[in-house]
């Protein structure tokens, strides 16, 4: 059962859908915390393997990094959450 004390910081938080070069110059220190993991994310095996199972229906065609490795994120919890 998940502690009702527990609030991540994060839960409230809104975020445009695109994010721009100059609205990231605007966050704090964490955006380069986010790109480094992020470029982290994108080199593993992982991320490569999920990248390629997606694509030969081209829907991540087009698609920033930023939101792969989103996209990356959301399945891989969503699957660990069943």
């Amino acid at each position: 059962m998940a502690n009702p004390q527990f609030r991540p910081s994060f839960g409230n938080a809104s975020l445009p859908d695109k994010l721009t070069p100059e609205l990231l110059d605007q966050l704090p220190g964490d955006s380069e915390i986010w790109h480094n993991l992020k470029q982290a994310i994108a080199a593993s095996s992982g991320f490569e393997r999920w990248q390629l199972e997606r694509n030969t229906d081209g829907r991540l065609s087009g698609l920033n990094l930023d939101h792969l490795v989103r996209y990356y994120l959301r399945e891989t919890l969503e699957t660990l959450a069943y």
